[in-house]
């Protein structure tokens, strides 16, 4: 798959965040797991714990220097799930330092509304971005890759998954999949190693959603148009 095919199948990324998040992200840029314990100077067991452990609730942050932040739970994974169906040799707990240290992203607005209408998240607000594919990955092509499943899930029959599912865009086997796949299952994450600092450059629209009902619009770009939002 090359980038221009990329763009054109899917102009649009969607991330959710946290209620109140987006003035944090405008000012300090998108920052995965990994890139938050860095910013608020967690160290140690702590660390450990939050970055290559289960999370079983989401965990806020804090520092006196900082807005404060959350770390999403990781309820859709289980240890015993993934020792089923990760490579071998790749332990539960590298996987979950590998997922912990990028920044996902969906491609498919259906999947978006999934996770939003999905029992741990259905009555608590969330925050959507709207994101431009093509700026995204114009500045951060190197540090981007794709994933052909929900790697952060292992619910219902979890599919296979190491270190090989990642894909930078070049190696994505687009056309070989679409023969027997849908684009939105096609293409399921983009993921951005450790975080994107200039996360405000790319967004079009931020909304505060809840379960399968559009709350309001927080923030909207002049280069928006009627259709971005989730």
């Amino acid at each position: 798959m090359d980038e221009q095919d990329l763009v054109l199948r899917y102009p649009r990324l969607w991330h959710m965040a946290h209620q109140g998040a987006w003035p944090a992200i405008r000012e300090r840029g998108l920052m995965s797991s990994t890139a938050l314990l860095e910013d608020y100077v967690i160290q140690g067991d702590q660390r450990t714990r939050l970055e290559t452990m289960r999370r079983p609730e989401s965990v806020h942050i804090a520092h006196p220097d900082r807005l404060g932040a959350i770390i999403r739970d990781q309820k859709p994974m289980s240890d015993a799930a993934l020792i089923k169906c990760l490579d071998a040799g790749l332990t539960p707990n590298q996987w979950y330092a590998l997922l912990n240290s990028r920044t996902f992203f969906w491609l498919s607005r259906d999947r978006i509304w999934r996770l939003l209408k999905a029992r741990a998240y259905r009555n608590l607000p969330q925050t959507v971005l709207t994101i431009d594919t093509a700026s995204l990955v114009a500045a951060h092509r190197e540090r981007i890759w794709l994933s052909p499943i929900n790697s952060g899930s292992t619910l219902f029959k979890p599919q296979p998954r190491g270190l090989g599912t990642f894909m930078r865009i070049g190696d994505f086997p687009f056309e070989e999949r679409s023969v027997t796949r849908a684009a939105a299952n096609n293409v399921v994450e983009l993921l951005v190693e450790h975080s994107v600092p200039d996360m405000a450059d790319h967004v079009l629209a931020v909304h505060e959603v809840m379960n399968d009902r559009l709350l309001g619009e927080i923030w909207r770009s002049p280069d928006a148009d009627d259709n971005d939002h989730p």
